[in-house]
Formats: structure tokens, sequence, C-alpha cells
């Protein structure tokens, strides 16, 4: 993880002075602002290579859930989440803290987060699941909060509220923004899966239905590119991934819903990953909650585990090529 902050043509990178011209990732990780960039897409897959993993660990912490021998500790959610990542951290190529369970405990969960994410490795992407979404400086404030105050390499936003919301983050050199397409709630077909009018009007009846995450899909492709833009696909929608695919063919997808939601990871791996694999898999209470007992870190090191072979295996089948 490297603190960028320009002096004059120079450019500080660990008490160092690099002229600007001779630093080529400047650009990537640069805009006139003093913030920590840490994970570029070439970055991402050559761990996802190194790992035989595309595993996503859900930091959902819920106090509840904490076994009782760590309530004594003066952080007991910390302490939870530090045993959780030294035992999978050789396992997935990401953690995703979902904010709401810590921002429901006030100035306390706050702390426990900021401890969190600087606790994660540095070579593994940090996603903020904090689906934000406001008008243009409101989400600007969210983007400072979650890639200044708090170092997040990545951020979960809805796009409902059309591009002036998502571009704030999107201007963050160095930073995904992780958009929210297809989701695996009940509740996704009330908008997600509205059908769209066929583009040839109401007699057109041979051209394929089009649905609203479809149309929400290909718009907001365009605001971005595949090395600062994401978007969520639940595992639960698998007979949606040829589709998506169609629609986002190198994009990365981060996919929820594996584990205790009941999504299949072979059949995402094998109809959603793209050349560069191109995907984060995500699971949360499956490897939290292994166990309840003082065991339950080694539990969790072997379901991650168990994820990670058998990623290994799609990897293998797949012959995905790592970046050159």
């Amino acid at each position: 993880m490297l603190l960028l902050h320009k002096v004059g043509q120079f450019l500080l990178v660990e008490k160092i002075l690099w002229p600007v011209v001779q630093t080529q990732w400047y650009s990537a990780c640069f805009a006139d602002k003093n913030y920590i960039c840490r994970m570029t897409r070439q970055q991402l897959v050559e761990q996802i290579h190194a790992k035989q993993s595309y595993l996503c660990v859900g930091l959902d912490t819920d106090p509840s859930k904490i076994p009782a021998h760590l309530l004594q500790e003066p952080d007991p959610v910390f302490a939870f989440n530090k045993a959780i990542i030294d035992a999978t951290s050789d396992c997935c190529v990401s953690y995703k803290i979902n904010t709401a369970f810590y921002e429901a405990q006030g100035l306390a969960g706050w702390q426990s987060m900021q401890k969190t994410v600087d606790y994660i490795p540095k070579n593994i992407l940090s996603i903020a699941d904090a689906k934000r979404g406001d008008i243009g400086n409101t989400s600007a404030q969210y983007a400072r909060a979650f890639f200044e105050a708090l170092p997040f390499d990545a951020i979960t936003v809805a796009p409902y509220m059309g591009e002036d919301s998502v571009r704030p983050f999107l201007d963050y050199a160095g930073k995904w923004t992780i958009v929210l397409g297809l989701t695996s709630n009940e509740g996704a077909k009330d908008f997600e899966w509205k059908q769209l009018a066929a583009s040839g009007g109401p007699k057109n009846t041979t051209a394929p239905p089009q649905y609203l995450y479809e149309q929400v899909m290909q718009t907001v492709s365009g605001w971005g590119n595949s090395g600062n833009l994401m978007f969520v696909v639940g595992a639960t929608q698998a007979a949606a991934f040829t589709r998506v695919r169609e629609l986002l063919p190198d994009h990365f997808l981060l996919v929820p819903g594996v584990g205790a939601q009941g999504g299949s990871l072979k059949e995402i791996s094998e109809k959603a990953m793209n050349k560069e694999v191109g995907l984060l898999v995500n699971a949360s209470r499956a490897i939290l909650y292994a166990s309840g007992d003082e065991d339950f870190a080694a539990a969790a090191r072997a379901v991650a585990c168990g994820y990670q072979q058998e990623m290994a295996e799609y990897l293998s089948k797949a012959a995905v090529q790592p970046v050159s």
C-alpha cells in the first residue's frame, strides 16, 4: 500500500521523491488527491492466479453471533474479524465488509470497521459493501468517507439515481466502483426483472425481451471501464449469467449468495468466468459462523479453503491465462 503525495513535478512515495514522468503508474493512482491506491485489475488477476482462488470473504459480523470467549475483549468485533482474516487470508483474494453491521453499533462499530480495513493485508482487495448512491455532492462525501477517511479499495453503489450519483466514486483513480446489477433478494422482481417494451413497439413480438437490469448494466458500463467498474450479480440468479456475460464480457462480477443462500459455485464458474476469470464469489455466513465455539477460526478456514480448492479445479478446467 502506497501513500502518494505530489510535490511539484515529483511524487512522494514512502518518503522517496520520484519524477512524475518516470512513474508510469502515476496517472492510475493519483489525481491531485492524497489517498491510498493498492489494487489494480492486473494485480487482482495476479492474486487470483497466485492463490488459485476468486473467493471473497464477507465480514458481515453480527455481535450476537460472536463466540462467548471473545466478548471480554476490548473490541469483540475486531477480535473476531482479526481471527477470521488470519485464518483465511491465504485462501481468498478479497474481503467485503457489510457496513450496516458496523454502522448499527454507532461509534464503536465505526471504530471496529476502521481497525478491520486497516488490518486487511495490502495485497487483498477490500470492499465496503455500503450500497451508497445519492445526488452528486452527497455521493462525493460518501466517496471521501470510504476512499479517504477509510482506505477501502472498492465500494458497492446503487445506480438508480443515475450517472451523477455514481460519477463521484468513479472519479477516484485507482479505486473500484461496484454497481448493483441483478440481486438475489426476492424483491428483485419488483424492478430489476421488469420487462421493457420492445424497441419495435407493441407489435414487435419477434424481438427477445429486455429487462430493466439489462438496460441498467448496459448504460452503467459506459460510465467507466473494466478497470474501475464491477457489477453485483447474485449467485441465485445463475440462469441469467449467460446473458450478463453477453452484456459485460470483460467486467469483473461480484457474486454474493454462495453458501447460506444456496448459490452454486460450480454453475457460476461455468457460466460467468471470462478470459481473466472476472469473478469474485462471496461467502459470508457459511465461513464466519462455521462454528460458534473457540474453534471458530479453524472452522472458518476449513470452509474457506474448501471453496478455494473447488475454485482451483474450475480454474484448471477453464485454462484461464494470467495477464501479461
